[in-house]
């Protein structure tokens, strides 16, 4: 057995045996699926040539995370392409909000909203290395930046309340704001929520969200490589049944939910914590269906056929409205979809001149029902013609998320409700949130902190207390990816 195992290998769980494997440790991975790589796989889910994203499409924070930066993904072989557009709010009459890469671009396109948006993003953007690092702490040890920590958190206070309604005049910029932040499947007035969308709306005037080229799988792919350069294993179609078959590793790393922890360590876990970590709460989920086209997606409003990331929910109080319908337990008459078009960037995903086209929409957690016809009429909504585009397509209902990945637990991608509470304290409220009551053993998946999201960051944090406390290796983690040797203390 090796010395470090990780059990699940999405980003997280790579993050961590690529530390590990930089520490100078064996580190074998075990996938239960057949393909690594967890919510970042690629696969032909429709037709022969079309490589459709299984999770994650878009990556806001492939170029940004401290991780990924410091890993470096381009240097290891991901292509990871820019489009123009970050993302496009459609509304109705043939008008689309554009989060352009160019702050000042996006200024421009909003008119009287256009100063009123600057003042809110263009401090973050300035110092978007010190929002990231706020956002992707430990939620315990935030980095000492108070200024850029007063402005976060000055606007998160604004736009989480009524106050929100003062900031613009018009109806594009508030629908933009509440469309990315919806993204956490919650309220777009929550505070976790507003705290997304300013993490991301700085991240797409901050180097866009990138589209890897070939599918999110070009980016599992690269930390395996590296693994198993390091003389790493990573082995799939393997679950983990009983701990007993991890006993001998000197330390476990899960990068699954809480849920899974406890099917596997079962009554080696305290009552108390077992009890609490069982109390975990799933939040809302999501019915995705991919589609293979016969051409690109005729939006009505201009520049949105550059995005590579749509909202297409309507106005903000259509999106309050959408998101407010899922919480209560119903289905939105009119659901909030995401949608991503990795063709304006990424010819080599369907064959020549068709396309491949990524959306998902937010239902009641654990629903089967198949929600694809309101889907369709969503798109065809801002994109007249798009039903008569469609060769193909796939659904996945939120019941079935978790056959391809266990962490969706009744579909929910997130991996543990957004509340605020549990956004603070995921997955318990302890000042070590992975670390587990069996010595050598870490929760590291996206139910812990920061959250979810393809960064990597749960597995940094997780392996630096592995490597401190299980090894006695002080170096920083983000020292060990640029190429430090370990010291020991």
């Amino acid at each position: 057995m090796a010395e470090v195992v990780v059990v699940g290998s999405g980003p997280n769980g790579l993050a961590a045996a690529v530390i590990a494997a930089r520490a100078g440790l064996s580190v074998r991975v075990l996938e239960a699926q057949e393909q690594a790589g967890g919510g970042s796989r690629t696969a032909e889910l429709t037709l022969p040539g079309f490589h459709h994203d299984i999770c994650a499409g878009a990556h806001p924070m492939a170029l940004a995370s401290p991780f990924f930066r410091a890993f470096d993904l381009a240097a290891h072989g991901v292509d990871l392409l820019t489009p123009t557009v970050s993302y496009a709010h459609p509304l109705d009459g043939g008008v689309a909000g554009l989060a352009w890469r160019n702050l000042e671009s996006t200024v421009a396109d909003l008119g009287r909203d256009g100063r009123p948006w600057r003042e809110l993003f263009a401090p973050l953007v300035e110092h978007w290395p010190d929002v990231v690092e706020l956002a992707m702490s430990d939620l315990r040890h935030p980095p000492l930046r108070i200024g850029t920590g007063v402005k976060f958190a000055t606007r998160l206070l604004e736009q989480a309340s009524p106050l929100s309604d003062n900031r613009f005049s018009g109806d594009v910029a508030p629908a933009m704001f509440s469309g990315v932040a919806a993204h956490a499947i919650t309220s777009p007035r929550a505070f976790p929520a507003v705290g997304a969308a300013l993490l991301l709306g700085t991240l797409a005037h901050a180097g866009g969200w990138v589209i890897p080229r070939g599918g999110s799988q070009a980016i599992p792919n690269a930390m395996i490589a590296e693994i198993e350069r390091l003389g790493g294993e990573v082995r799939t179609g393997h679950r983990v049944e009983d701990f007993a078959e991890l006993a001998t590793a000197r330390a476990v790393l899960f990068d699954t939910s809480p849920a899974e922890l406890l099917r596997v360590a079962g009554d080696r876990l305290p009552a108390r914590y077992r009890n609490s970590l069982g109390r975990f709460r799933y939040g809302n989920a999501a019915c995705k269906v991919d589609f293979a086209l016969s051409g690109p997606v005729p939006w009505a409003g201009e520049g949105a056929e550059l995005a590579g990331t749509l909202h297409l929910v309507g106005t903000r109080a259509q999106a309050m409205q959408a998101e407010h319908q899922v919480a209560t337990g119903t289905f939105a008459d009119r659901p909030y979809v995401l949608a991503i078009q990795p063709g304006v960037v990424d010819p080599t995903r369907a064959p020549e001149g068709k396309h491949t086209f990524y959306t998902y929409a937010h239902v009641p957690n654990g629903t089967d029902r198949d929600i694809s016809d309101q889907i369709i009429d969503q798109v065809e909504r801002f994109a007249p013609g798009f039903r008569d585009l469609i060769l193909a397509k796939h659904v996945t209902p939120a019941a079935f998320m978790p056959a391809h990945n266990a962490n969706y637990v009744g579909g929910d991608i997130s991996a543990g409700a957004m509340s605020t509470r549990q956004t603070l304290f995921r997955p318990l409220a302890r000042w070590n949130p992975y670390s587990t009551p069996i010595p050598g053993t870490y929760l590291c998946s996206s139910s812990t902190p920061p959250g979810p999201g393809v960064h990597g960051m749960p597995g940094l944090h997780a392996a630096h207390h592995m490597l401190r406390n299980r090894f006695g290796i002080v170096t920083d983690p983000l020292d060990l990816l640029r190429g430090k040797s370990p010291a020991y203390r």
